[in-house]
C-alpha cells in the first residue's frame, strides 16, 4: 500500500523549512521509525520518520526544496518488502538490466558534457545525482576528485580554477542565513552600546576547588562558572527590571520573570536555549539545564520551545580564548552579557600588587531603553556578586 510521507507539523513560529538531506534513496528498504530525511528550519532540524517497514518509492521534494508544514515530500510502500523477495538469479538479472539502463539513460548538461569531453571521461562511470538521472557539473567534478584521491570520502564540491587553486561554493544553511539577518537587523534597528568591567574570579575558583568534587557526587553534575553567572544575572535583573524589559513598538514590556538564554556554539551556528524561570532554580538545577542544553545543541536535538523567549542572554566567548569582545543583542532583548577568558593579571588589592585570575565582562545594551547609569550599575552588581559569592546566597 502506498503511503504519503509528510513533513512534520511545524510550530506556529516556523513558516517553512528546507529539505536538508535524504538519508535514504528511492528504492531503499527502511525499517519502522528509521530516520529517512531531515528538514532544516531557521531554528531547528526536524526528522522525518518512516511510518513502518517498507520501501521508499518516490522522493517528491529534493534536497534544497522548500516545504511547508505537513506537506507531502515523498511516497512510501509498506508492501514492497514482500513483493521484492526474488530469487538470487532474478535479482542479478534485474540489477544487470538496471545498470545497463542507468548507463544508457544518463543525461548530461552542457557544462558537464564539456568537462567530460575535456577530461576524456566515461559518462557511464559517473554517478548521477541530478533530476531524471542527469549528470551534473558537480557530479563530474566529484568523479575527477575521487579519481585523484581514491581513498578519500570527501564528497564536497570543489571547482578547479585555471591557476590550480580551488574554490567551494555551498548554499548557506537556513540557520546561518537567519542568524545573519537577525544580527544585521539588530545593528540597523537598535542604538547598541557596550560597557566593560572586570571581575576577580579568585573567590569562585576557590569555591569550585573546595566543593567541586562534593558537588559532583551530590548532584551528578560539575560545578562550572556559568551557573554562578546565571544566578548573579537573575539577582541583578531583579534590582534593575528595565534591563529585563523589551521594546514593543512604542511600548516598554516589563517581564515579571527571568528567562536566561545561554548562547551555545554548534557546527550549524549559534543557538540560544533558554533556562525558563531561572529565578526559581537552584545552582545544581541550573548547571544540569546548561549541560542538557549543550548536549542537545551538539546533537541538533533542541526543540523550538527550548529556544523561544528569553529576557536576557549570556554568551561565553572565553571558552574559545576571547579576551575581550562586544556581544550583539539578541533581539528583542535589551541587553546581553559577554564572558571572556580568565587570565592571571597583576592587580592592586589593599595597596598591594597581587596576581589574580581576572575576567573581562562586556555588556551590550539598547541605549533607546537603557541609559549608561542603569547599564553600568547592572554590570557592577554582577561583578560584586561574583567577587563576593555570599551575596548570591544572601540575595544582595
Amino acid at each position: 500500500m502506498t503511503i504519503e510521507i509528510k513533513a512534520p507539523t511545524f510550530p506556529e513560529s516556523v513558516a517553512d523549512g528546507t529539505i536538508a538531506n535524504w538519508l535514504k534513496k528511492e528504492g531503499d528498504t527502511v525499517k519502522q521509525d528509521e530516520i529517512i530525511a531531515e528538514i532544516e528550519t531557521d531554528k531547528v532540524v526536524l526528522e522525518v520518520i518512516a511510518p513502518n517497514e517498507g520501501t521508499l518509492l518516490k522522493i517528491i521534494k529534493n534536497e534544497g526544496d522548500i516545504v511547508l508544514s505537513a506537506e507531502i515530500i515523498g511516497e512510501f510502500d509498506d508492501t514492497a518488502i514482500a513483493s521484492s523477495k526474488l530469487t538470487p538469479t532474478k535479482k542479478i538479472q534485474e540489477a544487470t538490466e538496471e545498470n545497463k539502463e542507468t548507463t544508457i539513460d544518463k543525461k548530461t548538461g552542457p557544462a558537464a558534457k564539456k568537462l567530460i569531453s575535456e577530461n576524456n571521461l566515461d559518462k557511464g562511470s559517473i554517478e548521477a545525482s541530478g533530476k531524471g538521472n542527469r549528470v551534473t557539473k558537480e557530479d563530474v567534478i566529484n568523479h575527477i576528485e575521487k579519481s585523484k584521491n581514491p581513498n578519500s570520502n570527501d564528497n564536497k564540491v570543489n571547482i578547479s580554477l585555471s591557476n590550480n587553486r580551488s574554490e567551494k561554493r555551498v548554499p548557506m544553511s537556513r540557520l546561518r542565513a537567519t542568524i545573519a539577518n537577525r544580527l544585521l537587523t539588530v545593528k540597523q534597528n537598535t542604538a547598541m552600546l557596550t560597557t566593560f568591567n572586570e571581575v576577580d574570579m579568585q573567590p569562585i575558583k576557590e569555591l569550585r576547588a573546595k566543593y567541586g568534587e562534593e558537588f559532583l557526587k551530590q548532584h551528578d553534575v560539575k560545578l562550572g562558572f556559568m551557573g554562578f553567572f546565571v544566578i548573579a544575572a537573575v539577582q541583578a535583573l531583579k534590582k534593575f527590571p528595565l534591563v529585563n524589559a523589551s521594546i514593543d513598538g512604542s511600548d516598554i514590556v516589563y517581564h515579571g520573570y527571568q528567562d536566561i538564554g545561554v548562547a551555545v556554539s554548534t557546527e550549524r551556528g549559534l543557538v540560544v536555549p533558554v533556562i525558563k524561570d531561572a529565578d526559581t532554580q537552584s545552582l545544581p538545577e541550573i548547571e544540569k539545564s546548561i549541560l542538557e542544553y549543550s548536549i542537545k545543541a551538539r546533537d541538533g536535538k533542541l526543540s523550538i520551545d527550548e529556544m523561544q523567549g528569553g529576557t536576557f542572554t549570556i554568551s561565553n566567548g572565553g571558552i574559545f580564548g576571547s579576551l575581550l569582545s562586544t556581544p550583539i543583542l539578541n533581539a528583542p532583548q535589551t541587553a546581553i552579557l559577554g564572558m571572556h577568558s580568565i587570565q592571571d593579571r597583576p592587580v592592586a588589592v589593599n595597596g598591594q600588587v597581587v596576581i589574580r585570575p581576572m575576567m573581562y565582562l562586556a555588556m551590550s545594551y539598547d541605549h533607546r531603553l537603557l541609559d549608561g547609569k542603569e547599564a553600568v550599575s547592572f554590570l557592577v552588581s554582577i561583578k560584586e556578586q561574583l567577587e563576593s559569592p555570599e551575596r548570591l546566597l544572601l540575595n544582595l
